[in-house]
């Protein structure tokens, strides 16, 4: 994945840092996103990547213009965006239909559909300029089979897959795909339940590599 630029959303999550690190082993240099710039310095001083390789920028996802002007900042710096890798997340749930309120069906809309198609209308015309990307956001079965009392984050999931899906449509018959990883908890502390940061990275390095540029618009199912 050398000269390849990589955009990771949520780097300074759990899973975000996997993946940061896992990419910057690869070769690849990084754009992490993130709102807290404190942690992002901390995670680019702990990556100890040479500066023409990093790229830290601390943004409102729910933002469209600081979301525009994060991938500006992108090309800025590299010329190129390859892969869009989103992270964020969030999990709202529990609770009947009935007794949900209206906030908590609103944070799961923001927090998976509306950071989604912030990236997606900023980030997408980059690939395609590009002439070759890949486009990865982890999201749950739950999107397709909900299950009681998670109808606020399964809503939000759907909307998030729906969305990729349709851009995997979009670049169909291109050097872009646009694929969902699906689990049901990612395991960050080790416990043996939940889909581990290092299986969900394992999917994302061959879905990133040459040989899966046919996987395109695939929901890759890592749960039990």
């Amino acid at each position: 994945m050398e000269n390849r630029v990589f955009v990771i959303t949520g780097a300074t999550g759990g899973l975000g840092q996997v993946a940061a690190r896992a990419f910057a082993e690869q070769g690849a240099s990084l754009a992490l996103l993130s709102t807290d710039q404190d942690k992002l310095d901390a995670l680019a001083r702990d990556l100890n990547l040479p500066s023409d390789r990093i790229l830290t920028h601390a943004v409102d996802l729910l933002d469209p213009d600081a979301v525009r002007d994060s991938a500006e900042a992108v090309t800025a710096k590299f010329g190129r965006v390859d892969a869009l890798i989103h992270l964020v997340g969030g999990w709202a749930g529990g609770k009947t239909i009935a007794e949900s309120d209206a906030d908590e069906f609103k944070f799961m809309l923001d927090q998976h559909a509306w950071t989604t198609i912030h990236l997606l209308r900023a980030f997408s015309p980059k690939l395609a300029a590009n002439g070759w990307g890949r486009v990865i956001a982890v999201t749950s079965p739950l999107a397709k089979n909900p299950s009681a009392k998670m109808g606020a984050y399964a809503v939000g999931k759907a909307a998030q897959e729906t969305l990729l899906m349709t851009l995997a449509d979009e670049f169909k018959g291109t050097t872009i795909t646009a694929n969902v990883i699906q689990v049901m908890s990612i395991d960050v502390k080790g416990t043996n339940k939940g889909t581990s940061p290092q299986e969900i990275i394992a999917a994302m390095l061959y879905l990133c590599s040459e040989e899966a540029g046919k996987v395109n618009g695939a929901r890759i199912p890592l749960y039990d």
